[in-house]
């Protein structure tokens, strides 16, 4: 099996380590309480309040699998080079057809969260804008055809 590399911003990669050690502090010790005072109802075979609490334990160690893998294959981005777009820049583009203006922040597919202006470098604006620098404009091919950006800034 291929080991993927999966990009994380430094900040991506704190919020991971977060996630990670809430699972292992808090999250099984609720879960194992629970188990107990499922298991203090009696009769297993038809308690649902005990698989309920297996099933809680079961996705909890599968996250925290998941994590542990995610973080330990994690390249983290630290992106210093403010002279062209890498993941970790925040780049600020001008429609060239409408004239309008957004700021992105380009991520890891990990990251991403467009409600937050996080995209992908996988995503097709993030991998347009890639390697481009200030004043380029960069064709994007999109579900609904192409269109053009200018890069305005990069920070």
């Amino acid at each position: 099996m291929a080991i993927e590399e999966i990009l994380l911003t430094a900040e991506g990669y704190a919020e991971l380590e977060a996630e990670l050690n809430d699972l292992r502090v808090n999250k099984r010790a609720e879960n194992v309480q629970a188990i107990k005072e499922a298991r203090s109802h009696g009769d297993l075979s038809e308690n649902s309040e005990y698989d309920a609490a297996r099933d809680e334990q079961a996705k909890i160690e599968a996250r925290i699998q998941e994590l542990e893998y995610k973080l330990e294959h994690a390249t983290i981005i630290d992106n210093k080079d403010k002279s062209t777009v890498n993941v970790g820049s925040e780049v600020t583009v001008i429609y060239v057809d409408d004239n309008e203006e957004d700021t992105y922040y380009i991520v890891g597919s990990l990251e991403s969260d467009p409600f937050e202006n996080k995209i992908s470098n996988e995503s097709p604006i993030g991998s347009a804008l890639i390697g481009k620098k200030k004043g380029d404009i960069v064709s994007v091919e999109g579900p609904n055809g192409s269109y053009n950006v200018k890069i305005k800034e990069i920070a």
